[in-house]
């Protein structure tokens, strides 16, 4: 059974650890060096209550993490927030992020968040269809917005209104 566990200060190097394979190894980021762990540590707030990140987990096993993040600064936006999935590569098709996702809603909603949003790379087709899959709609794209290894790449929009 899938079990979702606030990230805590000492989970961090794992978490960063499954963020950095994405890094290295794909571009399901436009990062492509290891994130500086204080970076990182600022990218998951483990002490908000309306964002908070989560350890995936079966039974010891951490599959990956997830987690509710401010959208904007401004006030204004706080009905809103960025959904982000990051699973090790082993755990990938197998329905976790399906299973995340929804987790993730019923927290945004208990928390007050009424819009979620994705932003994915073009390219990050799984990821596209993880979010259509839950019905999250394209709502915007802007192309040649990053650039790995020389190459230019979109950046995609997704949102769901709760």
């Amino acid at each position: 059974m899938i079990r979702f566990v606030r990230i805590q200060d000492n989970d961090l190097p794992i978490a960063r650890q499954i963020y950095d394979y994405y890094s290295l190894h794909s571009t399901a980021t436009f990062r492509q060096e290891p994130v500086p762990p204080e970076e990182f540590r600022q990218s998951l707030d483990t002490t908000s209550s309306r964002y908070p990140s989560f350890l995936i987990r079966k039974d010891a096993e951490i599959m990956g993490y997830c987690g509710l993040h401010r959208y904007h600064y401004l006030k204004a936006y706080d009905r809103s927030a960025k959904v982000t999935i990051y699973l090790k590569p082993e755990y990938t098709g197998k329905g976790i992020g399906k299973t995340a996702l929804g987790y993730l809603e019923a927290q945004a909603r208990q928390s007050g968040i009424r819009v979620l949003i994705a932003i994915i790379t073009g390219e990050n087709v799984r990821s596209r269809k993880l979010f259509e899959s839950r019905e999250y709609v394209r709502c915007g794209q802007i192309r040649n917005a990053g650039e790995l290894s020389g190459r230019l790449m979109d950046v995609v929009f997704y949102q769901k209104e709760l």
